[in-house]
Order: structure tokens, then C-alpha cells, then sequence
């Protein structure tokens, strides 16, 4: 679901920037923190409202005094939190193993504009699944929904600042049970002087590649921990791991020596392979192990990759090799490229049909991933879009990002 975001950075930048020097003066503008706003009793309230048999709750309220004076107001992004027990102590968090104690969840979705949202009932149905871990037998008819908004600033890398509540509503909904969608493995980012560009920039597909998903290993349903991995070229100039491309609050790094490895230091070392070789790295998310291991094999060095489909005829649209730093052997491939749903597409050895791969897609949230088979399946695209695609020419596996 389409989150919505308010940035105001511009705005949030000055307004903590302003310090107690001695040439301040009222003029200045300052953060005003409002202390409360109220949440409004739904209409819906007043009876049972079936979640499977209706398509949205609307939820208004008072918007919060501005959060900045002299005409300057920060607007805050508004979040919707849900509970059965009628506490908000413990939020549920999908990315933990154990929510044990958890008594409330906030929706994925935020709203930044307005004094209103419409919760998509299909959206708070999944939630609730979540938090309560009721299943088919264990589900009740009905129960009470305690329901609270959140306001809150967010400044460029979507941290909160000044988060303030609102009063606490109930209703009375109707549950139903519905099979959860496992959640999609959880990524990792390769970033450095051994991939890419080499430039340590933020960008996938120019100085970051994601690790990839293995084929038949069962990911933790709820959290989508669990083993990933890349295989290609390392010439030993350094390496890391970050899970947000944007940010290094959570990365892994090298310890005393190679073979050791770091979570969270920011002072620990760039990975460095000892030789230049192919090498595999496995990362396994759920307990936290790196493994940086010489690959068994001699993989072919193709001096070019292309997609070819029902969009161009199938003739070859060339794809550019990933990794473009001083020395680097290239065996990642990657496109920026406009499909219609319907097209069908493969990747191939640019100007042979010798190396191809096909196969079968499998859904991501923001795409879909093959694990490629040599003269697989046509792969069909099933929705109209600009899609990031990398190719990885050892391992097969394809990932089309969405744009």
C-alpha cells in the first residue's frame, strides 16, 4: 500500500537549527510542540461494522496546533494505531521474532494533508491478524477496537521528532480470518570499493546491489528472516553491508581480521577479501551470521547481457554492467526500462541466444524476482511499469525493482 509522506525539510532543517547565540531575538521562528488534539468518534461506531463486507472506516480529527510559529507551520504526518486490549504500551513490530506483549500496531499506511483518512478495512483486518495471532478457530465474532492517531514530524530519513496522541476511541468491528501473505525476504545492500562504482554512494543499481533470495529456503513467515546471498567478483578494496541504502544505522563491517565479522560498529573495518577472486557472500538475517567464502568454480565472463522480448521484437536491448570500478570483473547486469503488462521478456548473452534465462516470476512489494532457468519460460509482465532489472550471470537470479 502507498505510503504518503510529509518532509517539510526545508522548514524542519531551519527550525532546528536556531540556537541561544546572542544576536537571537524574538523575530526568530521556534518549535511550538502542541500537547494533544482529539480524535473524533467514527459514525461507524455506533454498530458492528464488517470488515469483510465493507471497504473503508473514516476517521476525522482536530488538527494539531502548528508545530512551528511566525507563519512557518510544520505539518505533521498523521499514523493510525489499532489495539484489542485497550493499552498502548508495547507496539507490535513485524521485523521482530517475538512480539511478545505487544497490545497495539499502527497501519502501514500514514496520511500528511488534511484532518481525515478513510482505513482501508481490508488493510486494519491484516493488521489485527498480526497483532492478535488469531487464526480460523480462535477468531471472534466480534469484539471492541480501541482505535488513537499518532502526529508526528519526520525529517529526511523518515526519523519522528515531537510525537504527540491522540484520545482514544473505540468501536465494535467484525473480524475475518484470511491466510497472511508470507512476509518478502528481508534485503541487505552490498555497498564499496568492490561493487558497482566503487563510489559508496547511495544509489542501487550504480554503487549498491541487493543480496539476493535462495531458492526453496523457507523464510520466517512473519519477518522474512533468513539466508541471502550474492555470488561475483571481489578485487579487495573493501566492502560492506547496510540494510537501508540511505542509512548506516544498521550495517555490518569487518573485525580484527578477515573472517570476522561486526553488526552496528561504526567503527569497524571494510570487508577485504585477502585475494582477488569470485567469492560468495551469505548473509543469514534471523541469526545474524556473515559468511565470505572463495567460490568453487570458474564462472564465464560474458562481455555483454541484454533483455529481448515481445516489446522489441526480440532483438536485444543491451543491459550495463553493474560493477564498473578500476579492475572489476563484471557478472551483474542492470537495466532501467518501461513494460506493459503482457509484454514477455527474457534475459540473454548480448547477440546469442546460447545464455539465456527465463523462467517464473514470484511477487515482491515493490517487484518481482526469477530464479532463472536456462532457456526458461518467457517471463510476462503483469503490471504496466518502469522497472529497475538486474541480472546476475553466475547465479541466474533476476530482480525487477519497481520504479
Amino acid at each position: 500500500m502507498k505510503k504518503i509522506f510529509s518532509y517539510a525539510m526545508l522548514l524542519m532543517a531551519g527550525a532546528f537549527a536556531f540556537t541561544s547565540c546572542s544576536d537571537d531575538n524574538d523575530s526568530n521562528p521556534t518549535i511550538a510542540q502542541p500537547t494533544e488534539f482529539v480524535l473524533n468518534t467514527p459514525a461507524d461506531a455506533n454498530g458492528n461494522v464488517d470488515l469483510a463486507n465493507s471497504t473503508a472506516v473514516t476517521l476525522t480529527w482536530s488538527q494539531p496546533t502548528p508545530y512551528t510559529d511566525f507563519n512557518a507551520p510544520v505539518v505533521p504526518t498523521y499514523t493510525v494505531q489499532l489495539s484489542t486490549a485497550g493499552t498502548f504500551n508495547q507496539q507490535f513490530d513485524a521485523n521482530l521474532e517475538d512480539n511478545t506483549g505487544a497490545d497495539y500496531i499502527a497501519l502501514d499506511e500514514t496520511y500528511a494533508s488534511g484532518n481525515d483518512a478513510k482505513v482501508n478495512t481490508e488493510a486494519l483486518n491484516k493488521a489485527l491478524l498480526q497483532l492478535t495471532g488469531w487464526d480460523d478457530t480462535t477468531i471472534p465474532a466480534s469484539t471492541t477496537l480501541y482505535v488513537r492517531v499518532k502526529a508526528a514530524i519526520l525529517d529526511a530519513s523518515f526519523r519522528e521528532y515531537n510525537p504527540i496522541y491522540s484520545n482514544i476511541v473505540t468501536m465494535k468491528i467484525i473480524p475475518y480470518y484470511t491466510e497472511l501473505k508470507p512476509a518478502d525476504p528481508e534485503l541487505w545492500y552490498l555497498i564499496g570499493g568492490d561493487i558497482g562504482d566503487g563510489a559508496w554512494g547511495d544509489v542501487v543499481g550504480v554503487s549498491q546491489l541487493p543480496l539476493q533470495s535462495i531458492n526453496g529456503f523457507e523464510y520466517d513467515k512473519k519477518t522474512g528472516q533468513g539466508e541471502i546471498t550474492w555470488t561475483g567478483y571481489l578485487a579487495g578494496n573493501g566492502f560492506k553491508l547496510k540494510k537501508v541504502p540511505t542509512s548506516w544505522d544498521e550495517q555490518w563491517g569487518q573485525g580484527d581480521a578477515f573472517g570476522s565479522y561486526k553488526k552496528n560498529d561504526g567503527g569497524s573495518s571494510d570487508i577485504k577479501v585477502p585475494e582477488a577472486g569470485i567469492y560468495t557472500v551469505t548473509l543469514n538475517t534471523a541469526t545474524d551470521e556473515l559468511k565470505v567464502e572463495k567460490y568453487d568454480g570458474t564462472p564465464d565472463v560474458y562481455s555483454g547481457m541484454a533483455i529481448s522480448g515481445s516489446f522489441n521484437d526480440w532483438s536485444d536491448t543491451d543491459m550495463a554492467p553493474l560493477h564498473t570500478y578500476s579492475g572489476a570483473e563484471n557478472h551483474d547486469w542492470v537495466i532501467t526500462y518501461s513494460l506493459k503488462a503482457g509484454d514477455e521478456i527474457k534475459v540473454k548473452q548480448a547477440g546469442s541466444w546460447d545464455f539465456n534465462k527465463g523462467g517464473a516470476f514470484v511477487n515482491y512489494a515493490d517487484g518481482m524476482y526469477v530464479y532463472g532457468e536456462g532457456n526458461g519460460a518467457n517471463l510476462v509482465i503483469e503490471e504496466d511499469g518502469t522497472y529497475m532489472i538486474l541480472f546476475n550471470d553466475i547465479t541466474g537470479f533476476i530482480r525487477f525493482i519497481k520504479q
